[in-house]
């Protein structure tokens, strides 16, 4: 029986630990989880720092020589070990062919990042065409919202999380002004209920609904920063489309760390950073879902809809399309759609030509401005085939239990215990429900954490910290371990104590 299927994240614990007779926080019960783990062979694919190697490591409260644990996959996934393999192959590559390698080798320098993009939408549950390498993460928004935010007097407003990451949040107000309209009236923010922490569901889509007309864009995260919420995308996509919006996201913390499916929920358009999937540069990749009549990888607009906007009269985006089903074809659309245009975006079979008549890539190839470095698309390539040696269904279900045992030692260790009041206790912000959540959760103590958190440091943990009352603990599945979990739980004891606070 595989102990990582078919019950709870509890169930499963109490179930093993039961059958191993020892208690569900017991060593016992993460080695045997561990030694069940049947993606357990892809940490063997990763460089894990040592602790000793760490600049905030106290070697005279840790041994050394023990691989850290790491636990900020959030923030910076590890190095894959061919990342190195692949940088050396091009290195050596200048150094024998020198212009040459821009067309020679395995990985080509004009176009190397196309040989990947398959790998990447496999990851984001989109077709290969429907994604492009390109730019930073604020970059791409900007291009994005460039060609999707086309305010009106009546539908000019952006809906956004009133605590949006700040590069959502500052291009969304750029654009915004760059359009003449006034942040304040026009930037949709929208907060938790007083006294929660996370969005419901039920309000964004009740906001969607009630201010639909007068929204131009919704643009969220797909999983919040901070608290580790995952949003509805598909939910919030369909209420979107419903009241005429575009509808985008933000999958910078959402890629590789939960199931996407952007193609089938119709997205209109996403961007998401490498970051999270073990790359320590900030490659961009974007998608734009296809068009439900036509097939072809454009915005949902019609030829009514494109001639008037050509001709400088305001239609209210998917509105047209109800009245005209037929659609405007890939090519006309992507011309009309792009705000600003680039060499990179003309097709590569005539794109030497220097012809300066663009022949413009269809869909989404057509964003591109400039190609990509090499040097950065070499460690995406190592990191994106350890992907491809397992599914996100997989990687998704083994995250479920990882994530849930951390919650439940968390709450058996340090639930807020009215008998002892004055021990310190951690609260849980990241919703309960693992529908809700990646592999972060997000806890909030109820004690100073900073001294807590340059403990922990000093033990090897490395995690981070988010201002104001935050750490976030993000145990990956690629490569985190259970024992990886139980030994954090040990160092977070350790630490309190340190502290005081124990």
């Amino acid at each position: 029986m595989d102990p990582l299927i078919g019950s709870t994240p509890r169930e499963t614990l109490e179930r093993v630990s039961a059958s191993l007779g020892c208690s569900p926080t017991s060593a016992e019960v993460a080695s045997y989880l561990d030694m069940h783990d049947k993606l357990r062979h892809l940490r063997e694919k990763f460089l894990l720092p040592k602790i000793a190697d760490l600049p905030t490591s106290d070697l005279s409260l840790v041994d050394g020589s023990k691989e850290c644990i790491y636990l900020v996959g959030n923030s910076l996934g590890l190095q894959p070990k061919m990342a190195r393999t692949y940088l050396e192959e091009e290195l050596d590559k200048w150094a024998k062919m020198g212009v040459h390698g821009h067309t020679e080798g395995s990985r080509p320098w004009a176009w190397a990042e196309n040989n990947i993009e398959e790998l990447m939408a496999n990851v984001v549950g989109a077709k290969a065409e429907e994604v492009a390498l390109m730019n930073g993460l604020t970059v791409n928004l900007h291009l994005l919202m460039l060609s999707f935010y086309k305010p009106t007097a009546a539908r000019h407003k952006i809906l956004l999380e009133n605590k949006a990451f700040p590069s959502d949040h500052y291009a969304v107000e750029s654009q915004i002004r760059l359009r003449g309209f006034d942040p304040q009236q026009s930037m949709l923010l929208l907060s938790a209920r007083p006294g929660e922490e996370t969005l419901r569901t039920e309000d964004i889509l009740q906001v969607i609904e009630e201010e639909g007309d007068s929204i131009a864009v919704v643009m969220f995260s797909g999983v919040q920063y901070y608290t580790g919420q995952l949003f509805n995308l598909a939910a919030i996509t369909e209420a979107g489309h419903r009241k005429g919006c575009y509808v985008g996201f933000d999958c910078a913390h959402a890629a590789g760390n939960a199931e996407l499916k952007l193609h089938d929920w119709g997205v209109d358009f996403a961007c998401w950073c490498s970051y999270k999937v073990s790359r320590p540069q900030d490659l961009l990749f974007v998608v734009h879902a296809f068009n439900a009549t036509t097939d072809s990888l454009t915005p949902r607009l019609t030829v009514s809809e494109f001639r008037c906007r050509r001709s400088g009269r305001s239609v209210c985006p998917r509105e047209t399309q109800r009245r005209h089903p037929t659609s405007v074809s890939a090519d006309v659309l992507s011309v009309f759609i792009l705000t600003l245009l680039g060499w990179w975006g003309h097709a590569l079979e005539t794109r030497f030509k220097m012809s300066n008549t663009l022949e413009l890539q269809p869909g989404v190839s057509g964003f591109r401005l400039s190609n990509q470095p090499i040097l950065l698309v070499c460690p995406l390539q190592a990191s994106l085939e350890v992907f491809n040696m397992t599914s996100m269904q997989a990687l998704r279900r083994k995250s479920l239990l990882l994530t849930g045992y951390l919650e439940y030692l968390i709450q058996h260790h340090y639930a807020e215990d009215p008998a002892q009041p004055h021990k310190p206790h951690i609260r849980i912000i990241t919703p309960s429900d693992p529908e809700q959540r990646g592999c972060q959760l997000s806890l909030s103590f109820s004690v100073p954490i900073r001294k807590v958190f340059q403990e922990l440091e000093k033990r090897g943990v490395t995690c981070d910290m988010r201002e104001p009352s935050v750490l976030r603990i993000a145990p990956v599945p690629l490569y985190n371990t259970f024992s990886d979990v139980h030994r954090f739980i040990e160092m977070l004891g350790s630490a309190l104590a340190a502290t005081g606070s124990q």
